[in-house]
């Protein structure tokens, strides 16, 4: 569900009380241990966490125009949900870039904690505060400055993809090409002087 809302004071008072609450004490963790390198701002319908282009000129592949998302945090309708972007590149060691270290690690002390991780690649999926480890969640953004963030988002975008790896694409029905349509336009002959 995404918001319409211009800033972040406007999303939060969109917001249920409950989720409110919930959305806030996650954004102050984020906040309390974020590196001064990252804005916090609107992104995507979302509060985003984003590298900016006076940090990292080249922005988000994707969309140069954008700055490179880094962390969000967002109500959704059935849940609300923390991205974070640096579990899913796999930065923060010094082993290969993309490995995913960082999401075995995180799943790893989330474990420790006791509570149950309801995690996709990067989205943890909570309905209320009580259900986050909130500590990990601050390691795990402490864990990883900006500069090792776009160390490892540039070496994630020049690795080599696995061609051997299986696929489960189904393979695309062959189509039936139509001829365009003759038009009445006659095509002006250009003449060269010899």
């Amino acid at each position: 569900m995404q918001s319409q809302a211009a800033t972040v004071a406007q999303y939060l008072a969109e917001l249920p009380a409950d989720r409110r609450a919930a959305i806030a004490a996650v954004r102050a963790v984020i906040l309390a241990n974020l590196d001064a390198d990252v804005d916090e701002c609107m992104s995507y319908g979302m509060i985003g966490y984003v590298v900016p282009h006076r940090v990292y000129p080249p922005g988000y592949h994707c969309n140069p125009k954008l700055p490179l998302p880094y962390i969000s945090l967002a109500s959704q309708k059935g849940h609300m949900s923390l991205y974070l972007g640096s579990v899913y590149c796999g930065c923060g060691t010094d082993e290969q870039p993309g490995d995913n270290l960082d999401a075995a690690w995180f799943r790893e002390r989330w474990a420790q904690t006791g509570k149950q991780l309801d995690m996709g690649k990067a989205c943890i999926r909570f309905k209320k505060l009580d259900d986050l480890a909130l500590d990990v969640i601050a390691e795990a953004i402490k864990r990883v400055p900006t500069r090792k963030f776009i160390e490892s988002y540039e070496a994630n975008l020049a690795a080599p993809r696995s061609p051997g790896k299986p696929t489960t694409k189904v393979p695309a029905k062959p189509t039936t090409k139509v001829a365009a349509k003759p038009t009445n336009k006659v095509a002006k002959k250009q003449t060269s002087p010899a």
